[in-house]
């Protein structure tokens, strides 16, 4: 259902697009305006890329299949990197437009139904980059993180533009048009590096810091005395959906019907805190002498030595990719 309302909200975020870029390009129309043309330009950015955003939504709502085992999220990615360069191509083209432009002494024309045309676009920009930004928030999709963003960087850059125009309408000063062009594309073109590269990190399966910190931390709050250690901890995001690697070390006696148990009882309680979707692999480990010293299991039958202190999970320790001792100290 998540999936569906997604697609529903892009479709129509899509549909509004083309609308506002026919008012940008009428306004544009109207007044000559350069600062006005460098807003319609970034529509057109807009509307392939709500395009692609609204293809890669469908894509990433079917569900896993024998040649795409981990599902199709990572399709949420590829729209993001593509809407991000789309971004930073329109800034650069918006800059070089501008400095065309003030070379070329443009005249410009109606000024005010220029403002009133861009501002109601401005407007209905701001609306739908707030609906996507916290929609993609709360459901986690790069997708329509990405397309918010890019949405309420253009629809400040707007206000921005606007002020411009005022400006001009005030003071007859032509060559502030040219400027305050300039100015916004700079200004998108470093807000499109910001979302490829955020994409490029979520293809590179870079770790999420505050969702790996987050995770621990239920696992730590909540952790059993035989759950002896954790470590070799590793998350990767598949669009919406967590997977997570780790090692677990559980008293080396346990049937496996027991241990099992004890891995399922993580998973029920990593999925039911966690605020999206998670996936995990497991590791079962068997104890060794050396993890007496940090086994809190008051009544464990094979003890070799006394227990001296936990490790305490966070992101420091279950990272390392080894287990933990006793003789490393708590932590």
């Amino acid at each position: 259902m998540t999936a569906r309302g997604d697609i529903r909200v892009q479709a129509w975020v899509l549909g509004t697009g083309a609308l506002l870029m026919g008012i940008k390009f009428l306004a544009w129309h109207r007044t000559d305006s350069s600062a006005i043309l460098a807003d319609a330009l970034e529509s057109i950015v807009n509307v392939v890329a709500g395009a692609f955003a609204l293809y890669s939504l469908v894509l990433a709502s079917k569900p896993r299949d024998r040649e795409h085992p981990y599902g199709h999220g990572k399709v949420e990615f590829i729209s993001a990197g593509i809407e991000g360069t789309l971004v930073m191509l329109a800034g650069m083209a918006i800059v070089v437009r501008a400095a065309m432009a003030f070379l070329a002494g443009n005249e410009l024309h109606r000024l005010e139904e220029g403002i009133v045309l861009t501002s109601l676009a401005g407007a209905i920009n701001l609306v739908m980059g707030l609906v996507l930004l916290q929609r993609g928030k709360r459901h986690h999709s790069p997708t329509l993180v990405a397309g918010g963003t890019h949405l309420l960087s253009d629809a400040w850059s707007t206000v921005a533009m606007l002020g411009g125009l005022v400006l001009i309408l005030l003071t007859d000063l032509v060559w502030i048009d040219s400027v305050f062009a300039a100015g916004f594309g700079v200004f998108i073109t470093v807000q499109g590096f910001r979302v490829l590269r955020k994409a490029v990190a979520g293809m590179m399966d870079e770790t999420d810091m505050v969702t790996a910190r987050t995770t621990i931390a239920i696992l730590e709050a909540a952790r059993r005395p035989d759950w002896v250690d954790l470590h070799n901890f590793r998350v990767v995001s598949f669009g919406r959906t967590l997977h997570i690697d780790c090692h677990v070390t559980l008293p080396w006696y346990y049937p496996l019907e027991r241990a099992h148990a004890e891995i399922a009882a993580m998973e029920r309680l990593v999925n039911e805190r966690s605020p999206r979707p998670v996936e995990l692999f497991i590791h079962m480990d068997p104890c060794v002498p050396s993890s007496c010293g940090i086994c809190a299991l008051a009544d464990c039958p094979e003890r070799k030595s006394p227990f001296l202190h936990r490790i305490h999970w966070d992101l420091d320790s279950v990272l390392q990719d080894a287990k933990h001792r006793a003789d490393q100290g708590p932590q």
